[in-house]
């Protein structure tokens, strides 16, 4: 677009300039200033002082803009990588996941229970899954302990309830420091408590294919003995989702 205050500024200086040369002259500056390099006018144009004249003056203010453009690309942040996955998280759920027969190997009671795990459920579930994984013991042993936490703690690392306390149970599986299970504050770390409850399971022979409400008993001891059987299958869809199958799958 024609700068017409400017060419005011500039046409008593070209008094013998007809409009019509203005005009292309104006025409040949937008241009030199867009392509910022004077080599581009034209042969003819250049060649008029007249022209030269007004390609000076408007070529100043697009040369100005471009300046100002160039300055605020240099300015803009830069756009930040794409978010990857983990090359550790996607070696795991790449993984082949256990089997049916391997989470479930035994008669599965009829009643089940289930809920929708919140994120500090979930990841007390893997520390029991992983806990078991690194000590080298099968997925049924991963399915009976967390189907037994899921009974005794809904999967979440409880302190002290004060009146509500079932005498001085902590932690995921309810462990007590009376019984020698450990201190307080062993107990209710989640490894710690993990690992107390697999030492247990080791001891109880054919565990990983007797029901697994007997299996998690014979380490419990609970007054409620057959309340473990109904979170099997949660217990097993929690397994799952550390390989990215199931419900619960990220």
């Amino acid at each position: 677009m024609v700068n017409v205050d400017l060419m005011a500024r500039h046409l008593p200086a070209l008094k013998r300039v007809s409009f019509r040369a203005v005009l292309a002259a104006t025409g040949m500056a937008v241009l030199t200033g867009i392509a910022g390099s004077p080599a581009s006018a034209s042969p003819a144009a250049a060649t008029a002082p007249e022209a030269k004249a007004v390609a000076k003056a408007f070529a100043a203010p697009a040369t100005e803009a471009a300046a100002v453009q160039a300055k605020a690309v240099a300015a803009a942040p830069a756009a930040k990588p794409a978010t990857k996955v983990p090359a550790a998280k996607k070696a795991e759920q790449s993984a082949k996941a256990p089997s049916s027969q391997q989470l479930m190997p035994a008669p599965v009671a009829e009643y089940q229970e289930t809920f929708q795990p919140t994120a500090e459920q979930k990841r007390n579930a893997e520390v029991i899954i992983e806990t078991g994984q690194k000590m080298g013991l099968p997925p049924r042993a991963w399915v009976i302990a967390v189907a037994t936490a899921a009974q005794e703690s809904t999967l979440r690392n409880l302190g002290d309830l004060g009146d509500m306390n079932d005498h001085d149970s902590l932690g995921l599986f309810q462990q007590r420091p009376s019984a020698g299970w450990g201190s307080p504050a062993e107990i209710t770390d989640p490894v710690y408590s993990s690992k107390a409850f697999y030492n247990g399971l080791k001891n109880v022979e054919g565990y990983d294919k007797m029901a697994l409400t007997d299996a998690a008993q014979t380490v419990q001891v609970s007054a409620f003995p057959n309340h473990y059987a109904k979170w099997e299958k949660l217990a097993a869809n929690l397994v799952l989702a550390k390989y990215g199958q199931g419900p619960y799958a990220v």
